[in-house]
């Protein structure tokens, strides 16, 4: 008797290429990665949208980006009124990958009228990829983590 190896990757057949172009154009509509916020954040004339990290007190004295506007998720209803522009977009951060503070904080922002993405990889690959953060201290820029972007160029060509 023969046994059919299912392959696990393909158990479930991909999308048709139109389906896979709309969930794929949608998707970079609600989000950016950490490389391109940093360029766009050096860029001249400034990034065109504000960066706002959503995490506690604690958390951004320990580290933000810099440029960032500090607003914790709990307290977007109050105080985006007050910190933010609606008119300028939005792109939230939390920790990283795991955390989902970025995404509540940018679907409180969307409910207000905002329009708003989120930063993939949050302040965790900000750090791995090696982008200068502030902290009570000052600046630190450590060095980049290879496992996450190349060392030895000015950019991942993606």
């Amino acid at each position: 008797m023969s046994v059919t190896t299912v392959n696990p990757v393909l158990r479930v057949a991909p999308a048709p290429p139109a389906e896979a172009a709309a969930y794929f154009r949608a998707s970079l509509a609600f989000h950016t990665d950490v490389s391109d916020v940093a360029a766009a954040m050096a860029a001249e004339g400034g990034p065109g949208f504000t960066l706002v990290d959503c995490r506690s007190t604690e958390s951004w004295d320990q580290g933000h980006v810099p440029g960032a506007v500090h607003l914790p998720t709990a307290h977007v209803a109050e105080q985006a009124g007050r910190l933010l522009d609606p008119a300028v977009p939005v792109v939230t951060y939390c920790w990283g990958p795991a955390c989902d503070g970025a995404t509540r904080a940018a679907l409180a922002l969307a409910e207000l009228g905002y329009p708003v993405k989120e930063m993939r990889g949050g302040f965790e690959y900000w750090v791995r990829e090696g982008f200068a953060y502030e902290t009570r201290q000052g600046t630190e820029r450590p060095a980049a983590d290879p496992l996450t972007v190349p060392v030895d160029a000015d950019d991942c060509g993606c």
